[in-house]
C-alpha cells in the first residue's frame, strides 16, 4: 500500500484469476453469464448508448459497431436490442482473441445483427475493415502501454464516426461499494477479479495523460467510478462531462 492511501497508485502487475489459462472452467463460465448483471448497474452502458452512439447511427442505412474485447457478449447483445428498439438497423461485430470467452458467447443463443470473431482489432485493420462505431468495455486496465497504444491506433483507423473505450475509474468508495455489492454473486470470479480490475485500474487524470498527446481523444466521466475514453468525429452529445 502506498504511503499516500489505499489505491493510490495503480497495481499493473495485480494478475485477475479469469485471465490465468488453468483457472476453474466452471467458475469462468458462471463469471461470463453474471457480466450482464454486473454490466448492467455499475457500466453505464444505457446512458452511453442514449448519449454517444445513438447519435452516430443513421436510421436510413444499416450501421455497423465494433465490440472489442466482448468477452461473453452482453454488451454487444445489448447495444443490438436498444437499437432495434429504437427501429435503427445495427450489425454489431463483437471479437475477442480468448477462446473461452468466444465459446461461451457463441452459446448464448443467436441473435440477428449480432457476429462474434476470434480476433484482435489489428488483425482486422489488416484486412481493411470499417466501421461507424467501435466500443471496448474493461479493456484499458488489462493492457500493457505498447498495446494500450496499439489499440487506440487501431481504433483510429477502423473507426469511422465515434468510438468509445469504457473502463473502471480506480477510487477507494468504488473498491468499497463493489466488494458489498458483489458478495450475493458466489460462484464465479467476479467479486475477487473485479476487484483486482480497479487495482489495475486508471484514474480520471491518469487516463488524461496517457492520451494528451493524442488529437482528438477525450476522456469524459459517466456513471458513477466510469471513465469513457471517446474518439468524437461528429457527435457532439456526451454523457458525464470532460
Amino acid at each position: 500500500m502506498s504511503r499516500r492511501g489505499f489505491l493510490a497508485e495503480r497495481d499493473p502487475d495485480a494478475v485477475e484469476e479469469m485471465d490465468r489459462t488453468d483457472c476453474d472452467p466452471r467458475k469462468l463460465d458462471r463469471t461470463y453469464a453474471q457480466f450482464g448483471l454486473v454490466n448492467a448497474v455499475v457500466s453505464g452502458w444505457r446512458r452511453t448508448y442514449t448519449s454517444l452512439l445513438r447519435p452516430a447511427f443513421s436510421p436510413d442505412r444499416t450501421n455497423t459497431l465494433l465490440d472489442v474485447g466482448s468477452g461473453g457478449g452482453d454488451v454487444p447483445r445489448a447495444l443490438v436490442r436498444w437499437a432495434r428498439l429504437d427501429g435503427l438497423r445495427l450489425e454489431v461485430t463483437a471479437i475477442d482473441p480468448d477462446e473461452r470467452a468466444h465459446a461461451f458467447a457463441t452459446s448464448r443463443p443467436a441473435l440477428p445483427g449480432l457476429s462474434f470473431r476470434r480476433a484482435l482489432s489489428s488483425q482486422l485493420v489488416a484486412e481493411g475493415a470499417r466501421f461507424d462505431a467501435l466500443v471496448s468495455n474493461h479493456v484499458l486496465h488489462h493492457l500493457g502501454p505498447a498495446e494500450f497504444d496499439g489499440l487506440l491506433d487501431d481504433t483510429e483507423q477502423l473507426v469511422g464516426t465515434v468510438a468509445v473505450h469504457s473502463d473502471i475509474a480506480r477510487h477507494p468508495l468504488g473498491y468499497a461499494l463493489f466488494s458489498v455489492g458483489t458478495l450475493p454473486l458466489p460462484g464465479s470470479y467476479i467479486r475477487q477479479d473485479g476487484l483486482t480490475s480497479i487495482r489495475r485500474s486508471y484514474t480520471t487524470d491518469e487516463l488524461r495523460a496517457l492520451v494528451g498527446g493524442r488529437s482528438g481523444w477525450q476522456v469524459r466521466t459517466a456513471a458513477p467510478f466510469i471513465n469513457l475514453l471517446v474518439l468524437d468525429r461528429g457527435v457532439s452529445a456526451a454523457p458525464g462531462h470532460a
